[in-house]
């Protein structure tokens, strides 16, 4: 093969993204998916004249290129990506490839829950405070596309630790690690340290003059802290949010009451997007005005019909034990919980006693429901099964009370009934939709 030989492992949205940056400076890119490749994005490689191939892997094409660009679904443990490592190919993540070719102010995002609406919410301020700024990484579009496209003057990231796993040079001007809790831990030989340690490289290549936020209240993170990062440290910490529903930043107080961020974890996020605003001149006054008309993102405690007295949330992107907490405790009203799914190895000892405070009734929605109702049966709140949004829906109608809440935080994979937890959230709304605007009668 020749010379400045790309492979982009993977074509999704990072891996088309960093396919089409790629071509535009001048490599020659093939890209390879063992699965198979949507239509969309075979017709953005095909109008580009990038080669590619799907259902299987040419290992000894691959192998032969100079640079392999990889998408983060690939674990490290799959055959191939051992068979590159030992013949020492340089493999990189999109994002770290992307950030090659950009001169651009970078705010980074990481941390297992909150990622999105942080990311969404910082972006909302910059942009409110009047500053051209891009959105990527893990929601909307991918880091390289947004380069190719619109290279901005900023860029905020949202970034798992999958695209940090295989990062070398990538330097955040700001950086955010909202919190560690256990999660993906197959991905990292079942030991949190090693996860951990993936949500600090975002600091990595921090210098002085760099920012970089941290969660102050989460043990996880504070216990790894002092072998981390040369840039400044600025803890981020629940005394920052009072009791009358503001928070607290650099001196300034914000009013989160006549906003949709609910609960202390989103006064959390709410922290660490503020805080990065100030950092980047984004005045208090417009700062208040966009916490005022941001809006949550879907499948995140997202607010989908009424009836009755009876308000539903979607909150489908909970898919752990720590998001499910957040969730619950934000609640002020009777729930009637409707959760379940592909278990990943869940814990729910830390859910029971707000659960024993909050829920009215519980709605189990999976195709195996076992673990969950023996870990909340005790309780003596009524339970039922169901094996579709439809259902579930129907029975939580059916349980709650005027002024309740049923809320879908399932703390469960959706792989089990459902596509992803998109697919999840966007069935379960379009059954909160029948209900609330069909016949009530």
């Amino acid at each position: 093969m020749s010379a400045r030989t790309v492979v982009v492992l993977g074509a999704a949205e990072s891996g088309v993204g960093a396919a089409l940056l790629a071509k535009e400076k001048g490599y020659a890119v093939f890209v390879s998916d063992k699965g198979q490749i949507k239509a969309s994005y075979a017709l953005q490689l095909q109008k580009a004249g990038i080669e590619w191939e799907e259902g299987s892997h040419d290992e000894a094409r691959i192998l032969a290129a100079d640079l392999i660009i990889k998408s983060p679904g690939i674990p490290e443990k799959a055959p191939l990506i051992q068979a590159l490592r030992e013949k020492g190919v340089a493999l990189v993540s999109e994002i770290e490839f992307a950030s090659w070719f950009t001169d651009a102010v970078l705010i980074a995002i990481t941390g297992t829950n909150g990622k999105t609406t942080t990311t969404l919410l910082t972006h909302h301020l910059l942009c409110q405070g009047g500053l051209d700024a891009a959105l990527g990484g893990n929601v909307g579009k991918s880091f390289a596309a947004n380069v190719l496209e619109k290279n901005s003057p900023i860029h905020v990231l949202e970034l798992s630790s999958f695209q940090l796993d295989d990062i070398d040079r990538f330097h955040p001007k700001i950086a955010m690690l909202l919190n560690i809790t256990p999660d993906h831990l197959d991905r990292y030989e079942y030991k949190m340290e090693h996860y951990a340690r993936s949500k600090f490289r975002i600091a990595m290549n921090q210098q002085a003059g760099d920012l970089f936020l941290y969660n102050s209240s989460d043990p996880q993170t504070v216990s790894m802290l002092p072998v981390h990062t040369a840039g400044t440290r600025q803890a981020i910490s629940e005394a920052m949010i009072d009791s009358e529903g503001g928070i607290t930043a650099r001196g300034h107080r914000f009013d989160l009451r006549s906003t949709g961020l609910k609960g202390r974890h989103n006064a959390m996020n709410a922290l660490f997007a503020v805080h990065a605003a100030l950092e980047m001149g984004v005045p208090p006054t417009q700062i208040q005005q966009g916490l005022n008309t941001y809006v949550n993102a879907a499948h995140r405690m997202e607010r989908v019909g009424e009836r009755d007295g009876i308000v539903f949330i979607n909150d489908s992107k909970a898919t752990n034990v720590e998001a499910v907490y957040y969730a619950l405790d934000a609640m002020t009203q009777p729930v009637v919980w409707i959760v379940g799914g592909q278990d990943k190895g869940n814990d729910y000892g830390p859910l029971l006693d707000l659960v024993r405070q909050k829920a009215s009734a519980i709605v189990c929605m999976g195709l195996d429901n076992s673990k969950i109702i023996h870990a909340f049966s005790h309780l003596n709140i009524p339970m039922k099964e169901a094996g579709s949004a439809t259902d579930a829906v129907a029975l939580a109608l059916a349980m709650a009370q005027p002024g309740d809440v049923v809320l879908l935080s399932p703390a469960c994979a959706s792989f089990d009934l459902f596509r992803n937890y998109e697919d999840r959230g966007d069935q379960f709304r379009e059954a909160v939709a029948a209900v609330c605007n069909g016949d009530k009668h």
